[in-house]
């Protein structure tokens, strides 16, 4: 993202936070040493898309940061043609998955559990999450998994069930939030968790952009397969743009502030899409603890103006949020220097696996499971234009349809396309 704004605090959470985030940043410095036998990271793939295929790649390019062997022995997918493309590539790097290991289906996770994996990438449309994130604690193996965790109050909820569940088993659990994983921010964060620019008091937060891909209907496929193919243009399949792409910038908010807002007042529209029922633009008032707010902006329409990031404004001073602070007078705020891989992809894959090896595993299935939620309150809002409150969506039974087990039994029927909530009726 371009342009990149930001800043807030909530002390004694975020200097905990601080600590906690970058378990293995010197690893990028300094090769760890782990004894005579290193561990070997047994990965399984599930979704072949092109952020599973990335999400492999990086994993490896992490256990090779670390010095361990890493083999990727499983992969999951619907749509065969994915799950070979997938397959091909990793060919062409040496690594040869089995036939009787690629698993084709809506129950092909389940296959995936019953292999040797350790380690699973889950990498499907977000609605799929929550079941595939229990199935994967339920057989005892660690987790990465992309961003949203979410698309609804009820999924949200179970994935911080499932995490405390993780939990107990000694199993790590990161999330594709990439930013918490990169140095500059975390830098940022931890100097404003101690007050370099005073109490927060407000903030912005922006993923204005262009407009996704999105697939024409082919006759040949059911409305499953239209869905799966097209989640991205709808919001049973991934929560709306606002939670599949903007969480990444309102779990930076929510990081910076210490936890999720108290409410959502939002407004949004559609103007140019044509396939599926999301809207085009969101605009969100989140109400922090404390009569804080945060401007949050994220738009996907091509030849409007572009502009991503986080702007945080304390009693002393704002920052961006990324290496960039100064206090009232102008001057530049000294921040920490936080050394990770060039790559945050391949960090927060780093920062999972150094934690497992040495006993002390990461869990971020809470916070990326109420940055989820928090952009899903936004949603709502915006769809419903009522004000919606965080109590709420902690009580809420809404869980969209087709549900992910609509999926694995044959009984979906896809949403007509271009037909949205319309605000004060929906």
């Amino acid at each position: 993202m371009a342009d990149r704004e930001t800043d807030v605090s909530r002390r004694d959470f975020m200097k905990k936070t601080a600590g906690a985030v970058g378990a293995g940043l010197a690893l990028v410095r300094n090769r760890p040493v782990y004894g005579q036998a290193k561990p070997i990271f047994k990965a399984a793939l599930i979704g072949c898309g092109g952020r599973g295929g990335g999400a492999i790649r990086d994993s490896m390019a992490a256990c090779k940061a670390l010095g361990l062997e890493s083999k990727i022995v499983a992969l999951a997918d619907v749509c065969q043609d994915r799950l070979d493309r997938t397959l091909a590539g990793l060919k062409k790097q040496g690594h040869d998955v089995p036939a009787n290991r690629c698993f084709i289906g809506y129950d092909a996770y389940k296959k995936v559990m019953d292999t040797d994996a350790n380690m699973v990438l889950l990498c499907t449309p977000p609605n799929f999450r929550p079941p595939h994130f229990a199935a994967c604690v339920d057989a005892g193996k660690h987790v990465f998994f992309e961003k949203p965790v979410g698309i609804d109050p009820v999924g949200c909820r179970k994935i911080i069930q499932t995490g405390e569940a993780a939990k107990k088993k000694g199993l790590g659990v990161v999330a594709g939030t990439i930013w918490r994983h990169h140095g500059p921010y975390i830098g940022t964060q931890r100097a404003v968790a101690e007050g370099a620019i005073g109490k927060i008091v407000a903030g912005r937060i922006y993923y204005c952009t262009g407009k996704l891909w999105f697939k024409e209907r082919k006759r040949e496929w059911d409305d499953a397969e239209y869905m799966v193919r097209n989640w991205v243009s709808f919001c049973e399949m991934s929560g709306d743009h606002i939670v599949e792409q903007h969480v990444h910038t309102i779990d930076i908010a929510n990081w910076f502030m210490g936890g999720p807002p108290v409410s959502a007042m939002a407004m949004g529209g559609r103007a140019r899409r044509k396939t599926g029922d999301q809207f085009d633009f969101f605009s969100v008032d989140y109400e922090y603890p404390g009569g804080i707010h945060v401007q949050s902006m994220s738009r996907q329409i091509n030849g409007c103006c572009r502009k991503g990031g986080q702007t945080f404004v304390g009693q002393k001073g704002e920052t961006n949020g990324c290496g960039r602070a100064k206090d009232w007078e102008g001057k530049k705020i000294e921040l920490p220097k936080v050394k990770t891989h060039k790559s945050p992809y391949v960090q927060e894959h780093i920062d999972l696996l150094d934690s497992i090896v040495k006993g002390q595993p990461l869990n971020e299935a809470r916070q990326i499971a109420e940055s989820s939620l928090t952009a899903v309150m936004g949603r709502i809002s915006a769809y419903t234009g009522q004000l919606v409150k965080w109590d709420e969506m902690m009580k809420s039974d809404l869980a969209l349809k087709p549900t992910p087990e609509d999926f694995e039994t044959g009984k979906v029927k896809a949403p007509p396309d271009d037909v949205v909530p319309i605000p004060g009726k929906a």
